[in-house]
């Protein structure tokens, strides 16, 4: 399925959500209209991939709870980090340089049949990608997002957080993939509600710098792999 791919480098959260919002809001409007044609009318409504970078941020879904965000304001404005609300699912997370966070804005009708086979595309998507170095990442039954080592009690970290949005069948928001993530700001947060597990990135369990422009490279196109989209 013709998907068109954009990546808006580093930007503010809610500068993405806003560009989301609007995307997501073109698809609906068109998947509406089409409700209104005859079959052989129909035309393909559009479909997005967006790759980007956030400026520090910690957002809390609509599920989570604001406990388990750990720093005051002071200590978020010296971080030069934001807290911001917002409509996707799961609790606390945080976005920064370093991290690929992905936003795919489709039409769910052609890619899936229910919200959880989308969420275990994405973690294939990622797990495929992570293959690709010689990290073996899993899912975590009972959990969103991937993982490592899961069976080794205390040394389960998650590498990848998954928080989505639908609405009419159509998905916003993503998932966030820490590369060369700031792994010091998780210190200021129970992530995704978690207080036994910790958190990862490529550069730690690498032991060095990952080039960002090749693993988005490869994981585009495990994304597209795994999704039967044409980016």
């Amino acid at each position: 399925m013709k998907t068109t791919f954009r990546d808006l480098g580093l930007i503010p959260y809610q500068q993405a959500w806003d560009y989301q919002e609007t995307l997501f809001n073109q698809i609906i409007e068109q998947k509406l209209a089409n409700e209104k044609l005859p079959v052989t009318e129909k035309l393909v409504t559009d479909n997005y991939l967006l790759f980007c970078e956030h400026t520090h941020v910690f957002t809390l879904g609509k599920s989570g709870s604001e406990e388990n965000l750990l720093a005051n304001s002071i200590q978020l404005q010296a971080k030069q980090a934001e807290f911001i609300h917002t409509n996707r699912g799961g609790d606390i997370t945080y976005h920064g340089p370093g991290q690929i966070v992905g936003y795919p804005v489709l039409n769910l009708d052609y890619f899936v049949k229910g919200v959880r086979e989308y969420i275990e595309k994405l973690e294939e998507s990622v797990i495929l990608a992570l293959k690709e170095y010689d990290i073996k990442a899993e899912r975590l039954n009972g959990a969103t997002g991937v993982w490592l080592d899961t069976t080794i009690p205390g040394k389960t970290r998650k590498i990848c957080a998954i928080g989505v949005r639908t609405s009419r069948w159509v998905s916003m928001h993503g998932f966030a993939f820490n590369v060369n993530t700031n792994l010091g700001y998780f210190n200021l947060i129970n992530p995704c509600g978690f207080t036994d597990k910790s958190v990862t990135s490529m550069e730690k369990e690498l032991g060095g710098k990952q080039d960002m422009e090749e693993v988005k490279k490869l994981l585009k196109a495990t994304i597209a792999s795994v999704f039967g989209m044409d980016l």
